[in-house]
């Protein structure tokens, strides 16, 4: 197999952050574009990018790119593309993707031709006329851009955010990549005390315990390409094996998570111990306004329910003034909060450090970071 060309969609923004983490993991020709990281590899490359990518939303084979200004471009080039590489003749093929800003706009349309091309080119390869797709699942996407199409395999089947841990969650959870986002930007480390004073389903403590304890994220799932005939099961093995080999487990670190709904705090222990993380996280019922410094040195995350998200604008920022009066500056103590509230520093009484623009799914927000003492 010669080498291939990936693609990891990311959130917007923090593209520097997914390709530093993929550079750190011994990946090569690493790039960063709007919303997205390209690399390049083998068939470890991409089980190794499944398995310990913090922050990309999935791993893709990028198969080719090129202008289309009507639909026979768009099946021309599909069908010149090699296939047969990938799909054997009973593995399923289906297509989805998105078309935006193109003079070919009918998503429906697009699926109908580039199924079309990949059957007629695999039908010349294999002599047959029809594909029962009973095999195993590879699932074509396409992204249409300005008259500029994108062909790619997905490798991931769920979303790499799904770490497998989370099996519940309580209202408006915050997606496991962007929370491993705010974990890297509060410089979250092996030695680090970490609390959460409103954790609801855990999620903030257990990405800092997957990274401090550098536990690869996809280490307890599993992944479409994994049943690809294509790809030797060999290869997953040693890359689960690289990855098992990197966990610290003689690292200090500690979290303690706060709520005031037991029922969120139950969750959140039956996540934490699904993660491997049970003996490092605390929770404890605890009210915001009890907040107190657990050690002289320790980092808070925290994402707050704010306006859109569970409270009304009024009740949120009634709790941002009680944060506010808690989240003091002090030697030893850094904050990291994020809200989609662009008053938030002047409700809290004090201008961030430093801020960064994240996106909680379609909510543009700001991460607020308190971290000079």
């Amino acid at each position: 197999m010669s080498e291939l060309n990936f693609c990891a969609p990311c959130i917007l923004g923090v593209e520097g952050i997914c390709a530093n983490d993929l550079r750190f993991n011994g990946i090569e020709n690493v790039k960063a574009e709007n919303g997205r990281v390209l690399f390049s590899g083998d068939f470890n490359t991409l089980a190794r990018a499944n398995l310990i990518s913090r922050y990309s939303e999935r791993i893709q084979i990028l198969l080719a790119e090129f202008s289309v200004a009507s639909f026979d471009d768009l099946f021309e080039g599909v069908k010149g593309i090699e296939w047969e590489r990938f799909i054997a003749e009973n593995d399923a093929f289906p297509v989805k993707g998105s078309c935006l800003d193109s003079d070919i706009h009918s998503v429906s349309d697009c699926q109908k031709i580039i199924k079309k091309a990949v059957a007629d080119r695999l039908s010349l390869k294999y002599g047959l006329n029809w594909f029962e797709e009973t095999g195993s699942v590879h699932q074509i996407q396409f992204l249409l851009r300005n008259n500029r199409v994108s062909i790619l395999l997905d490798t991931s089947g769920e979303g790499l955010h799904k770490r497998g841990y989370r099996a519940e969650s309580n209202d408006a959870p915050i997606k496991e990549t962007l929370a491993a986002v705010m974990v890297d930007l509060m410089r979250v480390r092996s030695n680090h005390f970490v609390v959460d004073p409103m954790c609801g389903s855990g999620t903030l403590l257990i990405e800092s315990a997957l990274k401090a304890l550098k536990i690869a994220p996809g280490i307890n799932r599993s992944f479409s390409a994994e049943c690809w005939k294509q790809i030797p099961e060999s290869v997953w093995k040693e890359e689960r094996e690289r990855a098992l080999s990197e966990i610290n487990y003689d690292c200090k670190f500690k979290a303690i998570g706060y709520d005031i709904d037991e029922r969120a705090l139950e969750v959140a222990a039956n996540n934490a111990e699904r993660a491997g993380v049970a003996d490092r996280i605390e929770f404890k019922k605890r009210d915001i306004r009890d907040f107190s410094f657990d050690s002289d040195y320790q980092t808070t995350i925290v994402n707050p329910p704010y306006g859109e998200r569970l409270l009304d604008v009024d009740e949120a920022e009634k709790l941002y003034k009680i944060m506010g009066s808690h989240f003091i500056k002090q030697k030893g103590k850094t904050y990291g909060i994020i809200t989609a509230d662009d008053d938030f520093e002047k409700i809290f009484g004090r201008k961030a450090d430093k801020r960064r623009k994240l996106y909680n799914g379609t909510l543009k927000c700001q991460f607020y970071m308190y971290l000079k003492n």
